[in-house]
């Protein structure tokens, strides 16, 4: 069973052959990929490992992770498993896929503390002004 290696820290412009002969030299059939901006086309700073068991995946851990790679300390850790939620849509679709995402979702109230007063309550900073100001509106009220 194959081990997915997250690298990250990689360098704006560096070689992939180049990584690709540090990933060699710790051990053979390491398949790297780099994840490219869809926009410029230019790496976004990590990719993705493939290694083939679990002791080639500890050993290219240990050996590259914090090495230096073209003034860079690379980062180099067992990816996690990405939920299959279909990933980041930010092309939109038809709207139907995000509607079922959110109903499979678990439901979980959500609490949101905050030192602000409550809504019905007025601001005590302004209780002075408000008052004036329910005056006025009375008084032009009882005018027309």
């Amino acid at each position: 069973m194959s081990v997915r290696i997250y690298i990250g820290n990689l360098p704006q412009n560096f070689e992939t052959k180049e990584l690709a002969a540090q990933l060699e030299a710790v051990g053979e059939g390491i398949r790297f990929k780099p994840v490219m901006d869809r926009e410029t086309g230019a790496c976004r700073g990590f990719g993705f490992a493939n290694v083939e068991n679990e002791k080639s995946a500890a050993k290219l851990i240990e050996e590259l992770n914090g090495k230096d790679f073209n003034g860079n300390k690379l980062r180099v850790e067992r990816s996690e498993k990405r939920e299959s939620n279909g990933g980041g849509s930010k092309r939109g679709g038809n709207g139907n896929n995000s509607n079922q995402q959110n109903s499979n979702r678990k439901e979980t109230k959500k609490f949101v503390h905050s030192d602000a007063p409550a809504p019905e309550a007025p601001d005590p900073r302004w209780a002075g002004e408000l008052s004036k100001l329910k005056e006025l509106l009375a008084n032009q009220k009882t005018a027309v």
